[in-house]
């Protein structure tokens, strides 16, 4: 059944106890009802030129008709597949039309349902007696949206733009919750990072906190206002907006549970903690009831995306306990403290893989001092991160060095090592992927790095890199490998 901008207008809802929020609602429905009418021109314009390619098609064949008539030579037919394929397409393209009007009214009541949870959550906390400040996220796929809408206004957009338009989906994700939280009753409002006191330096895109001054903060919890704060985001010395990059929401959460000293700090996301492996990929895993930091640290930088890296080293700088819960079920989750009670006597907390891994190797490097300073310095001024370093023993004066960055900055590290360090002899291997185990027993038990290296071979899967130390053991291999190396290691170390 087709749906109109009016039928979204008109659209109503029965209200139980806890129910619909009217006022929530009715912001996504004007936003849906926008989206359909474009949508709607979008159908008009594409049947208009489906018409007037039927009409062109239609005078073409009358005239290849008289054209078969008349004595003399007759012209080249015209090619009636192509109006064919035409129309085709243009059929396709109202039947996606209309399943994609139908998928935002679907993604628009998820969302709807999903800000009630949060927002259940918030006030149930609110309840108990405790002071609350919530730092939000922007929702669903809303920074990926906004990044591919800015390329394809300007694929080169400056990093500051980019900071001015990633800022504004955590601004649309506080104030929906402040509404649905105003709806229920309870005293909120709604902070962007700056008026929260967020101050970073100028590195657009991937700032760091430099400081936050919590002035506005107590002020309104004085008030025993919820106070619900964008995350991602900050200010720098220029008055710019600054984001702090992928995960950024984690790190605001933890910087304002050190500056208020907060009792906890807990981190809700789609999962119910913090598993030894992906629990949608790999069989068999099992959720952790508690993870130091060091081993939640190494976790989350060799690519678990259950927590933000930085995120982890800020509360271990500051003794910030953190907690790992389901923003879906109410259950307990993962606590992420300085010390646990290892019960179980676990050696290994978890697996994880990293695909964002580029392997760059430098050959024939002058087997001389001051050639690694030259090369990571260089590397470190471009603000490259580097990760595993490998390097040969030489010969004839010259040796190989390889190392692992991030893919999206191999290109800058080549032209780095090519045009600054003047290296002619360089390539680099994005077909990689970084698979590790964690766990600070390990460090007092033997074999374990054996048992990863056998579920590796009896898998056939290839090692380039080791790189170790004394709670993590990390392996380069091919990307395509990834997921099974993952499962193989896993099913060795667990079952």
């Amino acid at each position: 059944m087709a749906i109109t901008p009016a039928d979204i207008q008109a659209q109503t809802f029965s209200e139980a106890k806890r129910g619909y929020d009217p006022a929530e609602v009715d912001v996504f429905l004007e936003q849906l009802a926008s989206e359909v009418d474009a949508m709607l021109n979008k159908i008009v314009d594409l049947k208009t030129r489906l018409t007037a390619t039927e009409q062109e098609l239609a005078a073409a064949q009358a005239q290849a008709q008289v054209a078969v008539a008349a004595p003399a030579p007759a012209p080249a037919p015209v090619a009636s597949p192509e109006y064919t394929a035409t129309a085709s397409q243009i059929s396709a393209a109202l039947i996606a039309a209309q399943q994609s009007a139908d998928n935002i009214v679907a993604e628009a009541r998820e969302n709807a349902d999903r800000i009630r949870n949060v927002a259940r959550i918030i006030t149930e906390t609110y309840r108990r007696g405790h002071n609350v400040v919530a730092v939000l996220s922007a929702q669903g796929d809303t920074t990926d949206d906004l990044i591919a809408k800015a390329a394809e206004i300007n694929p080169h957009a400056s990093k500051r733009e980019m900071d001015m338009l990633l800022a504004t989906g955590e601004q649309i994700s506080i104030s929906l919750l402040a509404m649905a939280i105003e709806r229920m009753g309870f005293p909120v409002i709604s902070l962007l990072g700056w008026q929260a006191g967020f101050n970073t330096n100028a590195v657009y895109g991937a700032a760091r906190i430099k400081n936050i001054k919590p002035n506005r903060l107590q002020a309104e919890l004085a008030k025993r206002n919820i106070v619900v704060v964008a995350g991602f985001q900050g200010l720098n010395r220029y008055d710019d907006l600054t984001t702090l990059g992928r995960g950024g929401s984690d790190t605001s959460a933890v910087a304002i549970a050190a500056a208020l000293n907060a009792d906890k700090c807990q981190i809700f996301t789609d999962v119910e903690g913090v598993y030894t492996a992906d629990p949608r990929k790999v069989r068999n895993t099992r959720k952790l009831d508690e993870i130091t930091f060091d081993e939640m640290l190494e976790l989350a930088s060799l690519g678990a995306q259950v927590l933000n890296n930085r995120s982890v080293e800020l509360a271990k700088k500051y003794n910030v306990e953190l907690e790992v819960l389901s923003s879906l079920n109410p259950v307990p989750g993962t606590v992420v403290k300085e010390v646990v009670k290892d019960v179980e006597g676990m050696l290994i907390k978890g697996v994880a893989k990293d695909t964002d891994v580029a392997v760059i190797t430098i050959l024939n490097v002058p087997d001389e001092p001051g050639t690694s300073f030259k090369i990571f310095g260089l590397l470190a001024q471009k603000n490259i991160n580097v990760d595993i370093i490998l390097q040969s023993t030489g010969r004839d004066g010259k040796k190989d060095i390889s190392f692992t960055c991030a893919e999206g900055e191999a290109e800058l590290a080549m032209r780095v090592l090519k045009e600054s360090a003047h290296f002619n002899d360089v390539s680099v291997d994005t077909t990689c992927a970084k698979v590790s185990i964690v766990g600070a027993g390990m460090q007092s038990h033997s074999g374990v790095a054996s048992k990863m290296f056998e579920a590796l071979s009896n898998n056939n899967i290839n090692i380039k890199m080791i790189s170790t130390s004394e709670i993590k053991i990390s392996c380069i291999i091919d990307r395509a490998d990834a997921d099974k190396a993952v499962g193989a290691i896993h099913d060795m170390l667990f079952d």
